[in-house]
This record gives structure tokens, sequence and C-alpha cells, in this order.
């Protein structure tokens, strides 16, 4: 097993990776941290997104093939000693790899350009773990992009990140727009806009046997806590409560985003959907 080339947690390069557990740092170098062989195998095939790998000598002999990925990407990679990645890292039990990414959010407008049949619209959501996992049910469901709000939490959180398991490099996600914007946008891109509420008038299985689901949807989620706010409720075209058919109080913003996008991505598909493939 090769020796490792940085042992000392304060070498240059490692007080720089280290500082992007922090988001104004983050900010101000458009670089961001992405931990495990999930989050870097997916890195270092997106483009030139991954800059630098930290493996410890135990992991890249274990994921030879994703440093190898790394290298071919362009990515530099440096052998670390455990406790320089463990440095490094945001986790409790780091697994030896941390890729240093350049920011891959996109433009508002190329989004609304591409006529995207199915967006998340993350409106209010503070907390990383929430934000990562919609966008990987986002991810799962098919949508074609995500949209985080100017009140949302930072997409490059490491939390986020880590919640995301990957699907950060698999969609286009938009950061910083004002929640009216993204509405307006949506809206005159043809998206029915739809805000999931516990409180809503509307019944998602209502929604369903209407068949009023089939066309473009953007779904618009809110606060983990207190919802959404009044004035955000009435920029939807209709808000929609999940039914809860058992004695559970209510649903958490993960598990009602992912039953919203799935019962968007079912009726897409089905007969008379935006969806729907006709056979030549």
């Amino acid at each position: 097993m090769p020796a490792p080339e940085l042992i000392s947690p304060r070498s240059a390069r490692v007080t720089a990776a280290r500082r992007l557990a922090k988001r104004n740092f983050r900010g101000k170098d458009r670089l961001f941290l992405a931990e495990g062989p999930q989050a870097v195998r997916e890195a270092a095939g997106h483009g030139d997104t991954l800059v630098e790998l930290f493996a410890t000598a135990e992991a890249a002999e274990r994921y030879a093939d994703i440093v190898a990925r790394a290298r071919a990407a362009g990515a530099r990679v440096h052998l670390a000693d455990e406790t320089v990645v463990a440095d490094i890292s945001t986790t409790v039990t780091p697994q030896g790899l941390v890729g240093v990414c350049r920011f891959l959010d996109t433009p508002f407008a190329q989004i609304l350009a591409s006529r995207p049949k199915l967006v998340a619209v993350l409106a209010h959501v503070r907390d990383p773990g929430n934000a990562g996992t919609v966008l990987r049910c986002a991810d799962a469901a098919g949508a074609e992009a995500v949209v985080l709000t100017d009140a949302s939490v930072d997409l490059y959180n490491p939390k986020a990140v880590r919640a995301s398991v990957g699907s950060l490099f698999h969609l286009p996600v938009a950061v910083g727009v004002p929640v009216e914007e993204a509405v307006a946008g949506l809206r005159d891109a043809g998206v029915r806009i739809l805000a999931a509420d516990g409180a809503g008038d509307d019944d998602l299985d209502a929604e369903l046997d209407k068949g009023t689901m089939g066309g473009p949807t953007a779904w618009v989620f809110g606060n983990e806590a207190w919802g959404l706010p009044e004035e955000t409720r009435e920029l939807a075209d209709a808000v929609v409560r999940v039914p809860i058919h058992g004695n559970a109080e209510s649903l958490n913003l993960a598990t009602a985003a992912a039953v919203c996008l799935y019962a968007s991505a079912r009726a897409q598909r089905a007969f008379g959907g935006c969806r729907t493939v006709t056979p030549s």
C-alpha cells in the first residue's frame, strides 16, 4: 500500500479544502465538498466538476475504479493520511474519499428554456438533509429540474450534498430564485403550479381522480416545521394535501415530496399525459 503524500492537516491544500465546510468560503471559491464513494463517483463522471480528490491509501485501493475515473476526469488526486481526510471530512465516520467540486447550479432561464414537465421548487426549506433528500426524490421520479428559492438552505451544504446521494449531479438545479419569480417563470413556460401543504383545500387522490395532473407540473414544498406561508400558497394554481388515511398526525417533508412527485410522474405517463409515447 503506497505511503500518503499529505500527512499534515496544516498543509495549504488541506486548509483550502477544509474551509469549504463553511458557506462563505464555498461562495467565495465556488467550490464544495463531496464525500464518500457514491458522490465522488458521480462527480468524476460529471464533466470537469471534480477538481481534487483526497483519498486514504486504503480507500484508494478499495475504490481504485473511482480514483482512476477521477484522474481520467482531470482531477488532482492526493493520497492523504487518515487524520488529514478526517480533518477535511464533515462526517463522524469518514469513508476515506473527499472530493472538491466546482459549483454546478444551472441558470433558471436555462431550465425554463428546456420546457420541463416536472419540477420541484423548494421554498423556505431550511434543513439541508431534507433539501438533499427532496432532490434525490425528484431525481428518482424523473423530474427535469429542482429550484431552490432565495429563502432556502444552501444547495452545497455538506449535509444536503450527502443526502442527495449523488442526485445533485444528475439534474439541473437553480438556486437563489425568489419564489415569485420561480412561479411566474414556470407558469409562463406552461407549467401548472401545485403547492404541497397539509392544510390544502384539494386532496391529492381527488386530483388524480379528476385527471388534472397529467400536464407539466411544478410542486412547491415549504418549511419542515410550518409549511408554506399564505403569500406563497396564494401564488399556486392549487394547494394540495396528501391524504392521511391512518392515524399519523402528518408526513415529513421528504416523504410528502416523494408521494407528490411520484403521483405526477405516474399521471404524466398515463394515457393522455404529457409524457405519453405514441407508437409510430
